[in-house]
């Protein structure tokens, strides 16, 4: 999970982290989109030769990361972080904005 507008040095450490969850063998699961993060943790998993899965926020295909090899189109705006985070054995949250901050809020439990 992370922003779609980041500085350069949080894009190489997706680019980074796509790749080394790649080379574990394990399928990357992001938002799917063609933008900061998500797009760069997907290049870094193609690059790796991994597999990769948007869960997409929009119900068509347009803005699609070029790096995902499955997209799930939801429709549900940032209400499919909760697929999102209930989707994964291990969530990992990098710099972002609102829509990070929603992902990690599905991690924590209700007072």
């Amino acid at each position: 999970m992370g922003g779609s507008k980041v500085p350069d040095r949080v894009l190489s450490q997706a680019r980074l982290l796509g790749r080394l969850i790649a080379e574990e063998g394990w399928v990357l699961l992001n938002g799917g989109r063609n933008t900061g993060v998500m797009a760069a943790s997907a290049a870094g998993a193609k690059e790796a030769g991994g597999l990769t899965v948007g869960i997409v926020p929009d119900s068509d295909c347009q803005g699609i990361a070029t790096g995902i090899d499955l997209a799930i189109l939801t429709g549900m705006g940032e209400a499919r972080n909760v697929i999102n985070v209930l989707s994964s054995h291990v969530v990992i949250a990098i710099e972002g904005g609102t829509g990070t901050i929603s992902s990690r809020r599905c991690l924590l439990p209700d007072p």
